[in-house]
Order: structure tokens, then sequence, then C-alpha cells
């Protein structure tokens, strides 16, 4: 009997130490993986394999055949060069060229504008990324903005005037010559009359607007990257919100910064073990396994088509400041292009499920994937039962329970023009069930291609509406400067807002809400800069083409019914490309900052990110509401917040979903709720997911952080110490850190 004891001991033992391999081991399987698909997609038929199109493109200039014209070739190279950051080189190709071949008028415009572009990037490099000043790039450019090395923008500056003298109608070399002389302070009042734009035309607001202070720099959050995503949230439950970036390149790594709760964040990616994962070019916070903690999904392979068969990542925070990847025993490694994903309790059992959108075109085909929690650690895939295997260019997916029916709905933003609403019909105990109600809804009468997009009550009515932001691979540039002469008469690039009528459709409200301008937002948020109890939101606009220098968007909503533009005023226009979005009270002040993750799609494309201090927009109140769930998932996602309070003797509601925000971007689960000049919350009312039960609490004070555990009689009070973030340096010398 002692033997066959000391045999199944040994059995389990055995067992443990196998799971306990695996549990170590499952982080370096994923690097693995990652690192055999980054060799796999180093391949010159990869347009973002850059040093390989460049080996194809000599190969083609070596053999020179007479059906190839190598003026075109040359500048393609150019081009590339210019992708893999190396603008000194494009210029030398581009001047060199022009000296040696005789033109005619397509290649001569064609070389004077690659050459232009590169002079213009060259000063890019030489002051906002070498230099790099609070001010860099920052629209319109002023102050430390201003380049101090101002020989790139010059020699653009005299190359754009030629152009134009011989096509007047070029919209994007008109925009771009404009900008060339603001670079060097010169704008407007050196600008040839004939050329001349109005660049700057935010809506002149009727209150005084501060502007922000990118304070990055000075907390070493300043890492120089491409694309990628960001996650603000409190991955230690010490009350302070830490800061993880992710990069869309396979090269490019994680980084994972811990707020110290002192003004400073220090960066913690070796230790935690989030530093040897790379790729993402977005993420979100979740809580698959219902522990308290906050895990983190990463997304990866948007836009490289058959190239884009990157495994996605399941990082499980151990609660000891590591993470670990369950990707593959948690059942939801997959290989599909997809950088858009929502987490959400779809059959209401108190555990996250998660729907991700992914990138179908041609005959490339992958299907968005449902996959439902089976409340042990894993996961089924059940897209195609569920009614939403949907086989779409998607970019942007979002959710939300838009007809109040108690099941949380899903709406899809596509490249393919089309824009689905999933209605949840799931029933008790019974499977996940989607069905397509967009026609009936009225959200598929525009067939613009959209990108980012979320779920909001703008208005307070406590419906859900939606908003969607137009997207293309247009020259924006080109747009912009049409639209500053007012030409523009394309819908592409532009916001749409789509309020909730109450009936299960939406309208159309653009328009009338102020959306009458491009944007091109790939990322984006929203949060409450004025605590207003109305929600802002900020894009990060943009396209890979490199003369797509456009700035970034801040737009404050004026009581429900009107947005505004405030971007120069508040000086966040960065004109770097600009991807996830978060907003948070990162110094603990009240008001809510935003931190914008900067670069574009090429390593030349790189830049620093941002972090925008908000400097407090008035006087108005707060209350900061962090819930957790029982019987409903413990991040209390999905859960519906109601704050009735008096506001100058008038009684008013604001309504929030927990959710992460944007699709693009993910805030902290807390919700920050601006409550205007009101000095307490009168009534707070939440409606739990998974329980559907109503909480009902009175006289919460403002300016408090509270905590709320689903069934609990009481809030729970707790204190954040103000933090100080030190003013940045007027410059930062030297190349930045990758």
């Amino acid at each position: 009997m002692k033997f066959y004891r000391v045999c199944a001991l040994f059995f389990y033992c055995s067992l443990l130490i196998f799971a306990c391999g695996r549990h170590v081991n499952s982080n370096q399987e994923m690097v693995e993986r990652l690192k055999k698909q980054d060799e796999f997609e180093t391949n010159p038929a990869n347009p973002y394999s850059c040093a390989e199109v460049i080996t194809r493109l000599d190969s083609v200039i070596k053999a020179s055949p007479n059906d190839v014209d190598i003026v075109q070739v040359y500048a393609k190279k150019a081009t590339v060069l210019l992708q893999l950051g190396k603008e000194q080189q494009a210029v030398n190709l581009m001047d060199s060229l022009s000296r040696t071949y005789i033109l005619g008028n397509t290649n001569r415009e064609l070389v004077a504008k690659t050459l232009a572009l590169a002079y213009l990037r060259l000063g890019e490099r030489n002051n906002c990324i070498n230099n790099h000043a609070a001010e860099s790039c920052i629209f319109p450019i002023q102050g430390s903005g201003t380049h101090i090395d101002r020989y790139g923008s010059q020699k653009a500056i005299a190359l754009y005037e030629k152009i134009l003298k011989e096509y007047p109608a070029d919209y994007e070399s008109r925009w771009l010559l404009n900008l060339a002389y603001m670079t060097i302070g010169e704008y407007p009042q050196n600008v040839p009359a004939a050329y001349l734009l109005k660049m700057d035309d935010t809506t002149s607001y009727n209150k005084t607007i501060k502007p922000f202070k990118d304070v990055a720099i000075n907390l070493g959050l300043d890492i120089r990257k491409m694309a990628g995503g960001t996650v603000v949230e409190d991955f230690n439950n010490d009350g302070y919100p830490d800061i993880v970036t992710s990069g869309f390149n396979l090269k490019e790594h994680m980084h994972y910064f811990r707020n110290n709760k002192n003004g400073t964040f220090n960066d913690i990616s070796q230790s935690s073990g989030l530093g040897q994962f790379t790729g993402g070019l977005n993420m979100m916070q979740t809580d698959y396994n219902n522990d308290g903690l906050k895990d983190i999904f990463v997304l990866r392979g948007a836009w490289k088509g058959k190239f884009g068969n990157e495994p996605n990542s399941l990082l499980r925070n151990n609660g000891d400041g590591t993470f670990t990847d369950v990707t593959e025993q948690s059942g939801l490694l997959s290989f599909h292009p997809t950088q858009t994903a929502t987490w959400a309790d779809f059959n209401n059992d108190g555990w996250l499920d998660v729907f991700i959108g992914n990138e179908s075109d041609g005959d490339n085909v992958n299907p968005s994937e449902l996959y439902i929690n089976n409340k042990n650690g894993t996961f089924k895939e059940v897209a195609a039962q569920a009614g939403c295997a949907i086989k779409l260019f998607v970019k942007g997916v979002t959710s939300a329970d838009y007809d109040n029916d108690g099941r949380t709905d899903i709406f899809i933003s596509t490249m393919n023009g089309k824009k689905i609403l999933l209605k949840n019909i799931t029933t008790k105990n019974g499977p996940v069930k989607f069905i397509d109600v967009s026609q009936q809804a009225k959200l598929a009468e525009k067939t613009n291609s959209t990108f980012s997009t979320w779920f909001w009550d703008y208005d307070n009515d406590g419906w859900p509406d939606v908003l969607a932001c137009g997207y293309g691979n247009y020259p924006i540039a080109d747009i912009a400067g049409a639209e500053a002469l007012n030409q523009n008469k394309s819908d592409n690039g532009k916001v749409i807002l789509y309020r909730n009528q109450h009936d299960g459709t939406f309208k159309d409200v653009s328009r009338e809400a102020g959306f009458d301008k491009i944007s091109f937002s790939m990322g984006s948020n929203f949060g409450d800069i004025n605590n207003d109890g109305y929600l802002d939101f900020y894009l990060a606009t943009g396209n890979p083409l490199f003369t797509s220098l456009v700035p970034n968007k801040l737009f404050i909503n004026e009581k429900g019914k009107h947005f505004t533009d405030i971007t120069g005023a508040a000086r966040v226009g960065s004109l770097q490309k600009g991807h996830a979005v978060a907003f948070a009270d990162l110094n603990n002040d009240g008001n809510e900052d935003i931190f914008v993750n900067l670069g574009g799609a090429y390593p030349g494309d790189a830049y620093q990110n941002a972090l925008y201090i908000n400097p407090g927009e008035g006087k108005n109140n707060w209350v900061n509401i962090t819930l957790e769930g029982a019987i409903s998932n413990k991040a209390a996602i999905g859960a519906r917040l109601k704050a009735v309070f008096l506001e100058n003797g008038q009684q008013r509601s604001v309504y929030r979903d927990i959710n992460s925000g944007g699709s693009f971007g993910a805030n902290p689960l807390t919700q920050h709720v601006g409550i205007g000049t009101a000095k307490k919350i009168d009534q707070l009312q939440i409606i739990w997911p998974a329980s559907g039960q109503h909480q009902n609490f009175a006289d919460i004070p403002a300016n408090q952080n509270i905590r709320i555990k689903e069934g609990s009689q009481h809030f729970l009070r707790y204190d954040l110490k103000k933090l100080i973030f030190n003013d940045m340096p007027f410059r930062k010398m030297g190349a930045m850190k990758m």
C-alpha cells in the first residue's frame, strides 16, 4: 500500500513539475513564435519589410530592363529610404537623379516632390526627433517647436515653390509648403500670397482653454517607437494607474511603466516579463479569470495581409509584478491579422468573453472570432454558431447594450465601408446568439471606410450612441490643402456620429454636431477634460503616407449638442502619426490627462510618445468610481452608472458604462465622472451586467475616490496623493532611445 502511495505521490509531483515547466516556458514559446513569424515577414513582398524592398529595387536598377522607367524605380527607392529613416540618403539619391537624367514633365514633378519631402523629413529628423522639445511638431508650430536647424525646411520650401509655379492646383504641395514655413517661424508672414493657406482653422471657443503640456520626456515615457497600443490601468492594485505600451513591428518590445506614486514612473519591462514580447498594434486590459488582477490582451498582424498571421497574446497578471503568456493553454491561440477586440460578458454568466475583429481582404479570408469563457481559465470559439463570424476588413469593434435589454451588443467598423450592428438575442442559459440589425438600425446607409469606433452616451440621455472615424489611404495633405481653400467636397476621413433614437434605430447627426472637417483618425479615445459631465474625445490621425502631416485633434462636447475643435488652443495637435490613446488622471489632480502612442507603420516614422497634462479647464468637480463584481465579472466590465446631481438648481444625470473607451487605446476601468459645479452626487445607480441587480447610493461628496462591490450596501472612500510631474526640459538633445 505504501508503495502505491509513493508512486501516486511521484506521479502527482511529476505532473506539478511539468505544469510548472509549462507555466514558465509558455513565455518562451510565444517569444519563439513571434521570432519565427518575424523571420517569415522579412520578405521583399512584404511592403513593411523595407530593407528587403530596397534590395529588390536595387536588383531592378542593376538589371535596368528596357520596360522599366528607371527614374520611377529610383523615386520608389527614395520613398523606401524615408520609410527606413534614411532621409539624407533619400536626399542624395533624388538630388543626383535630378542632375543625371533629362526628365519629362511627369518624372520632373515626381523627382521634385520626392526630393522636397525628403528635405522636409530631414528637417523633422534633425529637430523634432534628435532635438526633441515639448512643442516639437505641435500644430500650429511655435515656441520650442520651431526648428533650430532650418536647412531641411528651407530646401523643401524652395522646391515646393518651384512645383507650385508649374502646378498651382497641387493642394498637397501647398499644404506642405505652408507647414515648412511654419517650422521655421515664417508662417504666415513670409508665405507667398499666391500660396498662403489659413491652416489653423480651429473654431474660436467662447471659453478660455489652457494649453496642455507634454511631460513624457521628464518621466521617461518618451520611448521612440512605431505605431502601437497603450493601456493605462492599475495593474498592481495600489490605486495608481500604470502604463503599458506595445509596437506594430515584431522587433519592437512591450514596455511597462509602473507608477511610483511619487510623480515618477519606473520601467519594469524586463523584470515583469512584458519586455520579452514583441509586436502588437493594439491591446487592452481584461480580467479573464476573475482573480481581481488586470490581465493584458495583445492584438497583432493588422494591415499585413498574408504576412499578418501573427498570434495574439493573453498575458496573465500573476499579482507579483510579472505576467505569463497563457494564450495557448487558454484556447485563444489563433493566427489572423487583427488589431481590434472587445471584452464583455455576452451570456451574462459572470465571466468575460472576447470578440475579435479580423481582417479579410480578397481571397485572404479571416473570419472574426468569438471566444466564450469556460469559467476555468479556458475559452471556446463559437463565432459561426453565434452568427458573428464576420468576413470583412474589420478595423474597429465596440460593445454595449444599445437597446437597454440587459444584453451586450456589438458594433463593427470596417474598411469595406460597411457598419454592422449585431444585436445580442441570447436567451437565459442558452448559447450566445447575435443577429445583424444594421439595416433596421439605419447604420448601413453611409458606405465610407471607417476605423476606430466606440459606443458612448455623448448626450446623457441614458442610451448608448455610436461614433465611427472615417479613414482611408488617401493623400491627406492634398485633402487638407483643398479643405483650407473650401474646395473639398468629399466626406472621406470625416467623423460620423450616430444618435440613438431609443427605438432600435440611429440617426446620423454628424453635421449638426460639427463634424464637417477631415480627421482621418486611427487611434482615439474619450474622456471628460473639463469635468462638465459631457464626454470629449481625442483623435490620433494620419495614414502610412509620409506626406500625411495633419494634426491630431481634441474635441470638446458642448452639452451634448455640438462638438468644438479646441486642438490649437489646447496645444495637443501633434503632426506625427497618432495611434493608441488613453484618458486618465495620472497626477491625481482631478483632471483627465491624455497619453498618446505616436509613430507610424515604418521605422522612419517612429516617434516619441506624449503625455499631455491637463492644466484644469475650470472649477468643475468630479468623482472617481471603481467597481468590483461579485456575481458579475470582477472587473465590472459592462456595468452601467447613472449619477444624478443638482447643478445651478437644475437636476442633471450623467451616464457611464464600465469599459476602456474607444477601440484603439485603453482608458482605466475606473470611471472618472465629471459633475460640473455640483458639490455631491445625490443619487448613484449601478446596474450590474450578470445579476441585473440595481444598487443605489446617496450623497456621495465631490472630488472623492470611491470603491463599490456588487451587493455591498456601502461605498468605500480611498485617498490618492496628488502628484507633481516636474516641468520637462526645454529640449532633449541627441538620438532618442527606441
